[in-house]
């Protein structure tokens, strides 16, 4: 296999240095251009042929966003990772850079002047996120389901009926915030139950991105908070670095957070949320997963189905990784298997307790 072709776009020296001789290192990695900025990588596109860019936010004469807008321009599907700063101004120029087509972000390591600090924190973040992109298996690590992909399987047959649902909750990563984007504002203002999200997200980007759901739902999308009663109608976004969960007690399910260990190398993780609901509201629970790299959300999802709830993923054709949605579908937990642009129409048929149709096309994806 051919290694995966890579530009490194950055106006920093160092960064372009450190960037260029951790991907080196890998032998599933030839670094075959660098820029230092938009305007230079755009130029060099043609020649290159890159598999995947990774392309710095800010620069001059060119940034970041604007590179991604024109390379998008040019009807380039090429992957794009950002190298984003964990900032205010870091996270929003990110959620700009994947508004305007980028697939995924890393967050540049806080102290350059620590060469080995930052080289390690650029391998363990990086390498794993560019072979997931490009489809290559990825051995150990938090990507460790994102090889090659089996097709959907039936589902398992139920034991009873399938519950009307009480509560959605919503797992995602790589590519997530753009499917987010797109679901939650074609979901009603009137929805009759709450809604809880875990987007795979470091502290600040998580509070951005709340708000940026809210601005473009009618529905009323925070960043949650611990100790909130679950009212229909509010999304509750976990918060980077802390697992949300629900309890139960006499004032009803509220939200709870914390931070205990990471699963499936995650905080916060798909798979609590998946089981406090569960046990909260009886398995009376409709669970999505969206696009996303690894297994978080399978054991969570199975347990959903044990209990009666019902679960839905992203297919493989409109998912920018297909690993989270496809773990769950190769282990014939998926009552459905869609494409995104359906996910609105099933969210609100299975919570006015319609249920799932029973046809090919459900397992497949159908047309496109």
């Amino acid at each position: 296999m051919n290694p995966i072709r890579v530009m490194v776009v950055d106006d920093s020296v160092v960064v372009r240095k450190i960037v260029t001789d951790v991907l080196s290192a890998d032998p599933d990695i030839e670094v075959v251009g660098t820029a230092v900025n938009g305007k230079v990588a755009l130029a060099k596109l043609e020649a290159l042929k890159p598999d995947l860019i990774t392309m710095d936010i800010e620069m001059p004469e060119m940034n970041g966003i604007d590179a991604v807008r024109a390379i998008r321009a040019t009807r380039s599907r090429v992957p794009i990772i950002m190298f984003s700063t964990l900032t205010e101004r870091g996270a929003s120029a990110t959620l700009d850079a994947l508004s305007a087509g980028a697939n995924e972000y890393v967050t540049k390591p806080a102290n350059v002047g620590s060469v080995g600090q930052s080289m390690e924190s650029v391998r363990e973040q990086l390498i794993p996120k560019i072979k997931a992109l490009t489809g290559r298996p990825v051995t150990g690590g938090p990507a460790r389901a994102a090889a090659a992909v089996a097709p959907p399987r039936p589902a398992a047959p139920r034991t009873g009926p399938s519950k009307k649902p009480a509560v959605l909750v919503i797992g995602s990563s790589t590519g997530g915030p753009e499917a987010l984007a797109r679901v939650l504002p074609q979901l009603p203002a009137a929805l009759t139950v709450p809604v809880l999200i875990v987007q795979h997200m470091p502290p600040v980007f998580t509070r951005q991105f709340a708000q940026r759901l809210d601005r473009l739902s009618p529905l009323r999308v925070v960043e949650a908070v611990d100790g909130t009663p679950l009212l229909p109608g509010t999304v509750h976004l976990a918060p980077g670095d802390h697992h949300l969960v629900v309890r139960g007690g006499a004032r009803g399910p509220h939200t709870s957070l914390n931070q205990g260990p990471p699963e499936n190398f995650c905080r916060p993780a798909v798979d609590p949320l998946f089981r406090s609901v569960v046990a909260v509201y009886e398995g009376a629970v409709l669970a999505v997963v969206l696009t996303g790299m690894g297994s978080d959300g399978r054991n969570g999802a199975a347990e959903v189905r044990a209990a009666g709830g019902t679960v839905v993923v992203q297919d493989q054709a409109t998912s920018v990784v297909w690993g989270m949605p496809g773990a769950i579908s190769q282990a014939g937990l998926a009552d459905e298997v869609l494409p995104l642009e359906r996910m609105p129409e099933a969210i609100a048929r299975h919570l006015a307790g319609v249920g799932t149709a029973r046809t090919a096309a459900t397992l497949t994806g159908g047309p496109r």
